[in-house]
């Protein structure tokens, strides 16, 4: 359902943008962080439906973001999809093995995006791939 808050963590202004214009078209309430550090503060303040993360992140990276998130008894619970550059099957193996609930890559599919974000907003549980 439309409405629910999705936190995007990227740090490339133009991917951001387009994120959040196609969350935002489609009703989701978009908040926006630049680093996993603050990704991580917005999670556990504002308890979003739904994380978009970087993996590629100045700082901390998107993996260890995501172990963080994972450990935390507040927040394991909420679905993260990674988003990467990389188009490297090992890569995109090494990220679902290492908990994401979903896998993107850049440039963004928006078609591919949206029905990843419908199916764990709506509870499923098997990662689709998201790569071209």
């Amino acid at each position: 359902m439309a409405g629910e808050l999705i936190l995007v963590v990227e740090d490339n202004q133009m991917n951001a943008k387009l994120l959040r214009d196609v969350l935002g078209s489609r009703g989701y309430e978009v908040a926006e962080s630049t680093t996993a550090e603050e990704g991580l503060e917005i999670t556990r303040s504002r308890n979003p439906a739904l994380v978009l993360m970087d993996i590629q992140l100045p700082g901390m990276n998107g993996i260890e973001a995501l172990r963080e998130l994972k450990k935390d008894p507040s927040t394991q619970s909420i679905p993260v999809i990674a988003v990467t550059a990389s188009v490297m099957p090992m890569e995109r193996n090494e990220v679902l093995e290492a908990g994401f609930d979903g896998y993107q890559t850049k440039p963004i599919s928006v078609k591919e995006l949206m029905a990843e974000v419908r199916r764990l907003l709506d509870g499923g549980s098997e990662p689709e791939g998201g790569s071209r």
